[in-house]
C-alpha cells in the first residue's frame, strides 16, 4: 500500500466506526460491532484501491457507498433475522395486503385469522413469532428491480448493487418518498395501533408503561406492535416509494 493510500485509510477510519454505529443501533443485539467494523475497513480498503480522482467527486462520498456495501454483505452472511421470522412476517403482510384490498379498510385480528385459516390464538402466536421485523429493512431498498407491488426479497443487495443504488442521483430527488408513504401508512392504522406507536416512539414510553396506558399485558403490546408493523410494511410494499439511504431522514426511520 502506498503512502497516499495509507493516509486515506488512516484519515477515514473514524468514518467506518461512525457508519457501523449508525447501522448497529438499528439491529438486534446479536450483531457484533466488531464484525461490522472489520467489514467496513475492508470496504474502505477496497474504496482506496479503486478510487480514481475526479474533480467533482469526493473520495468520502465514494468510500461511504463501499463501506456500507461491505457491511451489508456481512449482515447477509450472518443472516441475523431468522428465516422463520421472515416467513411469518411475509405471511402476515400478504394476508393484510389481500384482505385490506378486499375490505377497503383495516382488517381486524379475527378477520386476519380467518383469512389465514387459523384460530385467533394461533394468529396471535404468529404475531409473537414475527418479533424483530422492522418497518424498513436494508434489503427492501432494491425491491423495485422486479414488480412494484411485490414484497421485498429475502436477500440483501451486494456491495456493488448497494453502491450503484446509493450513488444514483435520482434517489436524492425521491428522498422524501419513504417519509410520505410511511406517514400515510400510519394514518391508516386502527386508532389503538396508532396510539401504541405514538406512546412508544413519540412519547418514548417503554413497553411496560405503554401496556399500563392501554390496559393490556406487555405480551399483548408485542402482538399489537408486530401487527402495526405488518400493516405498515404491507402498505409500503404497495407503493412506488424509493429513497436515498444516505439521507438523514431515511436513517431516522430505520
Amino acid at each position: 500500500m502506498s503512502v497516499s493510500e495509507e493516509q486515506l485509510v488512516t484519515e477515514h477510519a473514524p468514518l467506518v466506526r461512525r457508519l457501523a454505529l449508525q447501522l448497529i443501533s438499528r439491529l438486534p443485539s446479536s450483531v457484533e460491532l466488531d464484525d461490522l467494523l472489520q467489514a467496513g475497513m475492508m470496504g474502505l480498503l477496497d474504496a482506496v484501491r479503486r478510487y480514481q480522482h475526479v474533480p467533482e467527486a469526493q473520495f468520502e462520498t465514494y468510500a461511504v457507498t463501499r463501506i456500507r456495501g461491505a457491511m451489508l454483505d456481512e449482515l447477509r452472511t450472518q443472516d441475523w433475522l431468522p428465516r422463520s421470522v421472515r416467513a411469518k412476517s411475509r405471511v402476515i403482510e400478504q394476508a393484510i395486503h389481500t384482505l385490506e384490498q378486499r375490505l377497503m379498510r383495516p382488517a381486524t385480528e379475527t378477520e386476519l385469522a380467518e383469512e389465514l385459516d387459523v384460530s385467533l390464538e394461533e394468529y396471535q402466536d404468529m404475531l409473537e413469532g414475527a418479533q424483530g421485523v422492522q418497518v424498513v429493512h436494508y434489503e427492501d431498498l432494491s425491491r423495485f428491480q422486479g414488480e412494484g407491488s411485490r414484497i421485498a426479497e429475502e436477500t440483501l443487495p451486494s456491495a456493488e448493487e448497494s453502491a450503484q443504488h446509493w450513488s444514483n442521483p435520482l434517489q436524492q430527488i425521491m428522498s422524501k418518498g419513504l417519509r410520505t408513504a410511511l406517514v400515510d401508512a400510519i394514518a391508516r392504522l386502527p386508532e389503538r395501533e396508532q396510539l401504541l406507536l405514538s406512546l412508544q416512539f413519540e412519547q418514548d414510553l417503554n413497553q411496560k408503561e405503554v401496556a399500563a396506558v392501554l390496559g393490556v399485558t406487555e405480551g399483548r403490546i408485542s402482538q399489537l406492535r408486530a401487527q402495526a408493523i405488518g400493516r405498515i410494511r404491507a402498505a409500503l410494499a404497495q407503493g412506488q416509494w424509493d429513497t436515498d439511504t444516505s439521507s438523514v431522514d431515511f436513517q431516522n426511520l430505520l
